[in-house]
């Protein structure tokens, strides 16, 4: 390596080809980004103040709600200041901090789907057995799980990657520090890890969707043998928003990261991306929570309190 100049700092290319429109991008994305911190937040409040949503399925709610939060904090902020700054660097331990946090929150995201899914699958299967099987302590442990499993599975493939070479160039065709990006840049050996992250992908990705399609097929048979069609609408519709963000949850990380010859189509890598970075995390809340009927509900009461308290809306 001594005929090498060691790179420890990086050019993110981002949207720079987008020239002027940079300025109404970052108008867009920081909107977006604020809508998407307040919904959430809004989420994990109403949570934690209403005895009414108390329950295994809004606990679980309100931890993806965290997770969305964090997760796209780690790459929207920076995003928005390249957009509008014409010095697009990253040093090399920024670029791996940055990666570490958005895979780990993202992975513990996927599992989290997953608890949800078996969730809904407990309390419409076994309905009188739910309080015990998703008793509190059960339903903390699998979190906690969560987050570990998340976490921890990202420590290896991110150690290993502080210990590559990169001599050039430094370059990175993307708005944060994506994994395949960076090691395409390395002049060491990096198929080892490339297997990794693939690994990983399958796991995160491909594993726990097929937990939750199986979860959904017993779900389907179980409410299929209701009686009642109210019975069955109801069922479904408890279903419906957490399949809705399953599948713009998952088809985005399948085209990116499971697909074969992912490195290709840069440019629509980087939209995909964006789109599950910035434009998933704030429909989240409206198609998983806002819809709700027992949360808008909360929402109608809490408001009227606020009205009442207030002098002004008496008047």
């Amino acid at each position: 390596m001594s005929n090498y100049s060691v790179v420890r700092e990086f050019v993110l290319l981002g949207f720079s080809h987008l020239h002027e429109f940079q300025v109404l991008l970052f108008a867009f994305v920081l909107l977006l980004h604020v809508l998407t911190v307040l919904g959430n937040l809004a989420v994990i409040a109403l949570t934690c103040l209403d005895s009414r949503l108390h329950s295994p399925m809004y606990f679980f709610l309100c931890n993806f709600s965290l997770v969305e939060m964090l997760v796209t904090s780690t790459v929207v902020p920076r995003m928005l200041a390249d957009l509008l700054s014409p010095h697009k660097t990253m040093s090399l331990a920024e670029c791996l901090t940055q990666s570490f946090f958005y895979f780990s929150l993202g992975s513990t995201n996927f599992l989290i789907l997953t608890v949800m899914a078996f969730d809904r699958y407990v309390a419409i299967c076994h309905p009188l057995r739910y309080p015990v099987i998703m008793s509190g302590p059960v339903c903390v442990r699998l979190v906690v799980a969560c987050w570990v499993v998340g976490f921890l599975s990202i420590v290896s493939p991110t150690v290993q990657k502080t210990r590559l070479w990169f001599c050039g160039p430094r370059v990175i065709d993307h708005y944060f520090c994506d994994s395949a990006p960076l090691l395409e840049l390395s002049c060491s050996d990096t198929h080892h890890i490339k297997r990794m992250d693939f690994f990983l992908s399958l796991l995160f990705v491909l594993a726990t969707m097929l937990l939750i399609v199986v979860s959904y097929i017993l779900i389907v048979a179980a409410v299929l043998h209701i009686p009642s069609s109210s019975g069955r609408q109801k069922a479904f519709s408890t279903c419906a928003s957490h399949l809705t963000v399953v599948a713009l949850g998952y088809g985005s990380a399948i085209f990116i990261y499971v697909r074969p010859g992912k490195g290709h189509s840069t440019h629509f890598n980087k939209v995909v991306a964006l789109v599950t970075a910035v434009v998933t995390p704030f429909l989240n809340p409206f198609i998983f929570t806002f819809r709700n009927e027992k949360v808008k509900e909360v929402i109608e009461d809490v408001t009227r309190r606020i009205l009442v308290r207030d002098p002004a809306a008496r008047r």
